[in-house]
């Protein structure tokens, strides 16, 4: 088991910048890879970016370029890095961990709020 925390969400204007922060407990965190996705009403979760514990990254093609994660093994801590934020960007960002054992096992945080608007 793996509890997650988010935060660092809120109001942006276009243009801007956020990081949010996602930290983890109850588990080694080394052993999952860290993930953040979003999700708007009315539309599927998304992907939005994932890192191994090695610290290779994958990103969505909407964000590449502006938005960047990271981890610290020691601190427990994901971060994701959102520059240059545009209205589409305004979603609830959830925190994931991902654990791939005999199967694949998903944690979330509780979300947090990122609104891009002038």
């Amino acid at each position: 088991q793996v509890q997650l925390v988010e935060s660092g969400g809120g109001l942006v204007q276009p243009g801007g910048s956020l990081r949010l922060s996602c930290t983890a407990s109850g588990s080694i965190f080394s052993a999952y890879v860290m993930g953040w996705y979003r999700q708007v009403p009315g539309k599927q979760r998304e992907l939005v970016a994932t890192i191994t514990s090695g610290g290779s990254t994958n990103s969505a093609d909407s964000v590449k370029g502006r938005f960047t994660i990271s981890r610290d093994n020691a601190k427990n801590t994901v971060y994701l890095q959102m520059n240059s934020l545009i209205p589409e960007d305004t979603a609830v960002y959830y925190c994931n961990a991902a654990f791939f054992g005999l199967g694949r096992k998903d944690y979330w945080g509780q979300g947090t709020q990122v609104t891009v608007s002038s």
